[in-house]
């Protein structure tokens, strides 16, 4: 009890936070009243009807096959560097993007091409780095897809690498580092790709990003899970709401000297009466599903990772880690002084803590430093280890399930090594990445004779894949296969019995749970050569060897004329690694 009153003691004095913001989230201003509302379409070079996408649509366009050229460049630099902050009062040396946590947002219109120009300023010590962009498909741009030891090598400290690659689909979405467990540190960020909308809505509040968060390094973390006889469980110490929240101080481990304020401060968001807004939801953290909710107010889903779906309405949404949710909230459950507790609860399924995220939403006229005092919905389900049922989200763009041309069953497991290290297996395989030797450069050259720890698997030129995952482990696992927005066939408990989940119509999407002990099916259309990355997004399982890449179309890989600058990276890899010692403890990803 002691806990949970210092705890709640902690929320309401964080309503008017005891730290800057600059001291908890650097030169970040998410969670904050002075974060404008986003435009629903950036003005530059709108087509003739008006909007940057044209005759596009969210329900008449086929989102893999046609997109808005618009022509427009959307540019942006990034310096990843080290520093300290305290999200929630505990005070940590973490990895930003620009001196912020969350970095900044990426913000363009369907169709526009985006650079990022990715600068690795970490120092003492120097480490490497590559940056993922979420979901995109990297249509024949595979190489930009920032999986190091897959399609690049590390970003050499002090060294550049520009990232350029089309926004194809739209919606909300996120980038991340994708080095070991890197982005755990901090190296995260929002992205918006404006598009069409068949819901209408008055305010877009932009992205709520719902991460737990870690009291120590991340380097420090796979270092303990990793050695012998450590455990492959790994426990959050709080859970944040756009990188903000409190921590009771009092429960600090004794002998623990780092600076800790109580009270650090929370998220706000302002709402107006009677006006629907939408929430750009996004489960940026390293392992545990999130239960999100407003006090008293209806969520209408419309979207889920880049797929527009049909609106169904719900009190919660459950989110494993890389999964997004839009939905539209109404401000109708009280007055223009009215005030509500927004809610990230971590579920039962992952390990924290403290799992109870709060953030404040303020009506127009409400008192923004005084705490809310609204109730919860009831909880539904709270054990549940998996995502809604699939029957309840369908695409608005109506793609009937091919008949697939192979099916591939892979088991996931666990094995404890020579060195009794205990280690996830996929497909039999617990992966490590060699970093300079990228799988798709290799196969750029011609060569596809990979070795076994790299678990890679070609399907050659099948035209449509199917993957049964088997989770023979007691945790859920948010599987993520980049490159594509696969179709979700089935998902439930045990064993897969052949049923299909809607074949006119599956829902798709890039990231999507198999609970404990259960079955997940999903399939892909094999017309994006490259080498793609399938992987659990559980930061800690994929350093522990959960990991592995497809081949698709090996010739249109070969034909591929890859920039220069992926080259350059890897010769200025290979010339700091050969005089400085990589500390590759995990699987590398």
């Amino acid at each position: 009890m002691g806990m949970i009153r210092g705890l709640v003691s902690s929320l309401v004095s964080g309503i008017v936070g005891k730290l800057s913001q600059q001291s908890t989230n650097g030169s970040s201003v998410l969670g904050t009243l002075l974060v404008q509302f986003l435009p629903f379409f950036l003005t530059n070079n709108p087509m003739p009807n008006g909007y940057p996408w044209g005759q596009c649509t969210d329900y008449g366009t086929n989102p893999y096959r046609d997109y808005p050229r618009t022509g427009v460049i959307r540019s942006y630099d990034f310096t990843v560097s080290r520093g300290v902050i305290a999200p929630d009062g505990y005070q940590r040396e973490v990895l930003l993007v620009n001196g912020a946590f969350p970095g900044p947002l990426i913000e363009v219109n369907w169709g526009d091409k985006i650079i990022v120009n990715v600068h690795n300023n970490i120092t003492g010590p120097e480490d490497g780095t590559a940056i993922h962009w979420h979901g995109f498909l990297q249509q024949g741009t595979p190489w930009e897809d920032g999986a190091p030891g897959v399609t690049q090598c590390p970003v050499a400290p002090g060294k550049s690498f520009t990232y350029e690659f089309v926004a194809s689909l739209f919606g909300t979405t996120w980038y991340h580092a994708h080095y070991s467990a890197q982005y755990a540190g901090g190296i995260v960020g929002p992205m918006v790709i404006h598009g069409p909308t068949k819901t209408k809505y008055d305010h877009d509040i932009g992205p709520i990003m719902l991460s737990d968060w870690y009291h120590k390094e991340y380097s420090d973390i796979v270092e303990e899970m990793l050695q012998p006889n450590g455990s492959l469980q790994v426990f959050s110490d709080n859970n944040l709401i756009n990188g903000k929240m409190t921590f009771d101080c009092s429960t600090v481990a004794p002998g623990d000297k780092t600076p800790c304020t109580d009270g650090a401060g929370i998220s706000k968001f302002k709402f107006y009466t009677g006006k629907t807004h939408r929430l750009r939801l996004i489960n940026s953290g390293a392992n545990g599903i999130q239960r999100f909710s407003i006090d008293g107010h209806t969520l209408t889903v419309i979207a889920e990772d880049f797929t527009p779906v049909n609106p169904y309405n719900t009190t919660v949404v459950i989110l494993g880690v890389g999964q997004r949710t839009d939905v539209l909230v109404t401000a109708n459950a009280g007055t223009a002084t009215s005030a509500f507790w927004m809610r990230s609860n971590l579920t039962v399924c992952g390990g924290a803590r403290q799992p109870n995220a709060l953030a404040a939403v303020y009506y127009e006229s409400a008192d923004t430093t005084k705490s809310p005092t609204s109730k919860p919905w009831p909880l539904h389900n709270a054990s549940l280890c998996a995502n809604t049922d699939l029957s309840l989200s369908e695409p608005l763009y109506p793609m009937a399930l091919p008949e697939p041309s192979i099916t591939h069953t892979m088991s996931i497991g666990t094995i404890k090594n020579a060195s009794d290290v205990n280690l996830w297996t996929f497909d039999g395989v617990s992966m490590r990445t060699n970093y300079n030797a990228p799988a798709l450069l290799q196969a750029n050259a011609g060569n596809f004779s990979f070795p076994g720890v790299w678990n890679v698997r070609n399907f050659y030129t099948n035209s449509s894949i199917r993957i049964v995952v088997q989770n023979d482990s007691p945790a859920p696992h948010p599987m993520h296969l980049h490159g594509h927005n696969v179709y979700v066939v089935h998902e439930g408990p045990g064993v897969w019995d052949g049923s299909i989940t809607r074949p006119s119509n599956p829902m798709r999407r890039d990231v999507e749970l198999v609970r404990p002990n259960g079955h997940l099916v999903i399939q892909f259309d094999g017309n994006n050569p490259g080498v793609w990355a399938f992987h659990c997004h559980i930061a800690w399982h994929a350093s522990g060897g959960f990991f592995a890449s497809f081949v698709v179309d090996p010739a249109k890989i070969e034909a591929f004329h890859i920039p220069m600058s992926v080259a350059q990276t890897c010769r200025d890899w290979s010339a700091w690694t050969s005089h400085s010692v990589v500390d590759q403890i995990d699987s590398g990803t």
